[in-house]
């Protein structure tokens, strides 16, 4: 995320590698990135609210306003558990087109979306600086490190083909 050192070395589109923590076994940096037929404004406006996520993303089960600054997130995909996690909005830049939120819970981090226009596209770009809350996935940490690659990767293809979807709609 930001405020990161020279010795950043981020993943590629949709890989997942050791965070910048102490626990590198529970840790993750994640980072996609989305090319989308739309407007950066709409884009972002999309993004910006959370709790229609789950009209488009089939991975977040559940969003819920808790109050002004922050919301639960529900998310499974093909793991037999689910993810819950508090996002507190820490920066919604409308002029900038980015979205940043810290996550407590089953997921303890940082996340970002920032959006970019790109020619006739849209380019968002999804940033995830986390560590594993939950006891049971900490625990298996090693074990599970290659299913959850594959897991979030999953559920990035999906968001992206649900939100550009979401947006031909018009919703």
């Amino acid at each position: 995320m930001v405020g990161r050192g020279p010795g950043d070395r981020r993943p590629q589109s949709g890989r997942l590698s050791p965070g910048a923590t102490l626990d590198p076994v529970s840790s993750y940096v994640f980072r996609s990135q989305w090319r989308l037929p739309a407007r950066p404004d709409r884009v972002y406006e999309a993004l910006a609210d959370v709790e229609r996520y789950p009209a488009w993303w089939p991975q977040v089960r559940r969003a819920r306003r808790l109050d002004d600054g922050s919301g639960e997130l529900t998310c499974r995909s093909l793991l037999p558990y689910d993810l819950v996690f508090v996002m507190h909005r820490e920066l919604e830049d409308s002029e900038r087109f980015v979205l940043r939120a810290r996550l407590e819970g089953d997921l303890n981090g940082t996340s970002q979306w920032s959006v970019t226009p790109d020619g006739d596209s849209t380019v968002a770009v999804f940033d995830e600086d986390v560590a594993v809350g939950s006891g049971t996935l900490r625990a298996a940490g090693r074990v599970l490190r290659p299913a959850l690659r594959f897991n979030h990767d999953l559920m990035m293809r999906s968001g992206e083909r649900g939100l550009r979807r979401y947006l031909r709609s018009g919703a």
